[in-house]
């Protein structure tokens, strides 16, 4: 069984992207590469697309239950698109089944311009990096979009400076969350740690520590922490201790 689907305003790319076969027959530069899935970029019409094609859904009974990877990806980059969190443009998803079992499937994004990923920044010292304005202006986004995700009970999962893009402008787009989802109580909280953890592993090199708990601060929308919020920041700090 099939399911594809390309939204309507590509449909003049439809020989292309039009179909799960189509896109598993094109053929561009090769970016990634792991035991499940391959990302190739291609360009039409001056565009460049980027095609993620799975040939696993993940481990165990991932390949019978629940989402497969592909699926959770294209799924919480419209979900992101729909909080107005700034993401990469889905034009094209669709998996295949083997019976019960996941085929195939894939997924193709428009090109994000002119943007390059935060963790690249921190590898070169990036100089917009000591530019307190700058930052400023990122870590509200930031702490925008990742409170909005949170207060949907959504954490990311793997929320790295990597999988964050700033374009020329300034503009913070989130991408990459194929582990993405929902959680309720302890497991939320516990999830809610991890993502700020996630953050604060770089930053905690890059920035100061009184950016870093501007962050915060603007994350909680407070003005001065609380003992809730003294009490996360240690376990924030402390959650990657012994595995770095």
């Amino acid at each position: 069984m099939a399911g594809w689907t390309l939204e309507p305003k590509y449909a003049a790319l439809a020989e292309d992207f039009g179909s799960i076969d189509a896109v598993f027959a094109l053929k561009g530069e090769h970016l990634t590469r792991d035991p499940l899935s391959e990302v190739i970029r291609v360009e039409r019409d001056g565009v460049n697309y980027y095609v993620k094609r799975y040939t696993g859904a993940g481990k165990h009974l991932r390949r019978y239950l629940g989402r497969p990877r592909i699926k959770a990806e294209w799924q919480n980059l419209k979900q992101f698109a729909k909080w107005q969190i700034p993401t990469a443009e889905v034009v094209a998803c669709g998996l295949e089944r083997n019976g019960l079992s996941f085929g195939r499937g894939a997924m193709i994004t428009r090109e994000l311009p002119r943007t390059e990923d935060l963790s690249a920044l921190a590898e070169r010292n990036d100089a917009r990096l000591r530019d307190r304005q700058w930052v400023d202006h990122l870590s509200r986004q930031l702490a925008r979009h990742t409170r909005v995700m949170h207060d949907h009970h959504f954490t990311h999962n793997d929320l790295k400076w990597r999988n964050l893009l700033v374009d020329d402008n300034g503009t913070l787009f989130f991408i990459d969350c194929p582990t993405g989802d929902f959680w309720w109580g302890f497991m939320l909280r516990y999830r809610i740690t991890k993502d700020l953890a996630c953050l604060d592993k770089v930053a905690k090199y890059h920035l100061s520590a009184t950016q870093r708990l501007r962050f915060y601060l603007q994350y909680r929308q407070r003005e001065r922490l609380n003992a809730s919020d003294k009490k996360r920041i240690r376990h924030i700090v402390k959650f990657f201790e012994g595995r770095e």
